[in-house]
């Protein structure tokens, strides 16, 4: 595990927890899973590439589906 892998895993663990905050708050299913999904990624995914692509991925998720 490298530097770089470190900070983007805790960039997108914080804008999880304000996701997963938000959607608890507002009873809204797609920000809350997405934030629980960032939160939890930075764990299991160590290419930093694809750990950039899925967290972008992740936060514009909730914007295009609105469950």
């Amino acid at each position: 595990m490298d530097t770089s892998t470190l900070i983007w895993g805790m960039i997108f663990g914080a804008v999880g927890l304000g996701m997963f905050t938000y959607g608890k708050q507002q009873k809204t299913f797609m920000p809350l899973f997405s934030g629980i999904a960032l939160m939890v990624m930075p764990y299991f995914v160590f290419n930093v590439y694809l750990l950039v692509a899925l967290g972008v991925a992740l936060v514009v998720l909730p914007f295009l589906i609105k469950i």
